[in-house]
């Protein structure tokens, strides 16, 4: 398990982290989320004892990472794909984190294999594609056989092969009962691959929920309309008393209704519908909807 304390770290003026406590369990994925400039990097670095915090502390099953005699044993992580070696091959990098932490040299032909890279482990590092490289990367947060992975972007570079190789990698780590946290700007592979959540925004905890409660209490489901008469069928909605929007497309937006109800109204008005379904809200909606304000970089829509 991690637990992290109260965990504020400064860049000079700039507050990285903010009195951030949540924690992460074993046996489900949990997926650390945030906008550009959130603080997740730092965080995760804090519990990698990379960066000192200026107070709070960061705790891997009971202890500071530092305090761990061989620490690929307990914590395999991907930061950065490619801070290995130039010169040094894929085999040659896994050999020498192996020795550094008395794991067995046969396990290097074990995560080689694991990863897809076990035709390619003579190639030299400087030589990788990013798909490769960040393939390697996952070999050695694995090295270790460890029962608590950090992974930060993992699907960087990877084709969609890779991409559902890793989700399934993830979910079966999980349910082996490892404590898995990925961080991800991906929402679409984070609603597929996360059973949990935790939010941050300018380095401070938004939310710490399963993913359907995340959903729920920052999204909303509707009923999608599109119809030749638009006017007509939003005055009769809204002297039902339902919320009723219109979208930039024309289509509505309807809320707090079902589509069956919709449907009927509009047939006792006589009015047109060419369709009408129900939206379910996504993760990314939620997302971006609990983050409008923590948005470091926000770009101009008009060119």
């Amino acid at each position: 398990m991690i637990e992290v304390q109260s965990l504020t770290k400064r860049f000079g003026r700039t507050v990285a982290v903010n009195e951030l406590s949540f924690g992460v369990r074993p046996g489900r994925v949990t997926g650390f989320l945030g906008p550009n400039g959130a603080g997740k990097s730092t965080t995760i670095r804090a519990m990698l004892g990379l960066d000192r915090p200026d107070s709070g502390r960061v705790l891997i099953d009971g202890r500071r990472y530092g305090e761990i005699a061989f620490p690929l044993r307990t914590v395999g992580a991907l930061l950065d794909a490619r801070s290995m070696h130039g010169g040094r091959s894929i085999r040659g990098h896994l050999l020498a984190l192996a020795q550094s932490n008395r794991i067995p040299g046969r396990r290097v032909a074990e995560v080689l294999e694991i990863v897809g890279l076990d035709q390619a482990a003579g190639k030299r590092a400087k030589g990788l594609s990013l798909g490769m490289a960040q393939r390697a990367g996952i070999a050695a947060a694995l090295l270790g056989d460890p029962e608590i992975l950090l992974l930060d972007e993992p699907v960087n570079g990877l084709d969609p092969e890779g991409i559902r190789w890793i989700r399934g990698l993830m979910r079966q780590l999980a349910a082996e009962g490892r404590t898995v946290l990925v961080s991800s700007h991906l929402m679409s592979e984070m609603a597929q691959t996360a059973d949990h959540l935790v939010v941050i925004g300018q380095g401070s905890l938004l939310a710490d929920s399963s993913v359907d409660d995340f959903v729920a209490a920052n999204a909303q489901s509707y009923v999608l309309v599109r119809t030749p008469h638009p006017d007509q069928l939003s005055q009769a909605l809204s002297a039902a008393g339902i919320e009723v929007t219109v979208a930039p497309d024309g289509a509505l937006h309807v809320a707090g209704s079902t589509s069956a109800a919709v449907g009927e109204l509009a047939a006792s008005h006589g009015l047109t519908v060419y369709e009408i379904s129900s939206q379910v809200p996504s993760l990314e909606e939620a997302f971006m909807r609990l983050t409008a304000d923590a948005v470091e970089y926000r770009a101009n829509a008009e060119v």
